[in-house]
């Protein structure tokens, strides 16, 4: 069964985030709340995680994988940024964004897109998710909590908790999440490309 743990959204309580780095540090997978909706979690090292990852959301190895990181030079160290992305993210973040670019050698293989050799990265506008990177101390290797068959991110913990309760080690539960998921930029070519409007203003990334 999963643990579910209420963490105050304004002022995370440092125990508590101190109990879910400890289970992430235990190949733990967590779904917790982020600025665009839910979103499943784990340690870039564990592989079973990000095998569990695909199950629960019915995807195959195609899925490009999101990095969550707690600041612009921590994504530097995981993915090749040119002078024009640079300027144009670093003035979108920290938001509702998510951008695909090509992965440095630090991002392990089978996390990369099989033949674009990409990933996605983002930072999130969220007190809890920015307190629980700072804790950890690494990206989160995540994915939005979409389950098959549904078209948006799943906002409430104790739902999570209900559906999820034998396929995720730990629900974290924030105050209230907006459901909708992140806008996807794909920056890989050189030029950004809207892959999914979602939360984040798509206009300042389109022509």
């Amino acid at each position: 069964m999963a643990r579910f743990v209420d963490i105050h959204p304004d002022n995370p309580q440092p125990r508590l985030l101190q109990q879910v780095v400890a289970a992430l540090h235990d190949d733990a997978l967590i779904a917790y709340p982020t600025d665009s909706g839910y979103a499943l979690g784990c340690r870039v090292g564990n592989r079973e995680g990000r095998d569990r990852i695909l199950r629960i959301r019915g995807l195959d190895e195609r899925h490009h994988f999101t990095l969550v990181c707690r600041d612009f030079s921590q994504l530097g160290q995981l993915v090749h940024v040119d002078n024009a992305a640079f300027r144009a993210i670093r003035s979108a973040t920290p938001g509702p964004y998510t951008f695909i670019l090509p992965g440095t050698p630090e991002v392990p293989r089978r996390l990369l897109h099989a033949k674009k050799k990409t990933v996605g990265v983002r930072i999130p506008d969220h007190v809890f998710v920015q307190a629980l990177l700072a804790e950890l101390g690494e990206p989160l290797l995540s994915s939005t909590l979409i389950l098959p068959g549904e078209t948006e991110a799943r906002t409430m913990g104790w739902e999570i908790k209900e559906e999820l309760d034998h396929d995720v080690d730990v629900v974290v539960e924030c105050g209230e999440t907006p459901a909708e998921p992140t806008t996807v930029i794909d920056w890989s070519e050189g030029a950004p490309e809207v892959l999914r409007r979602g939360a984040g203003d798509p206009d300042r990334f389109e022509a």
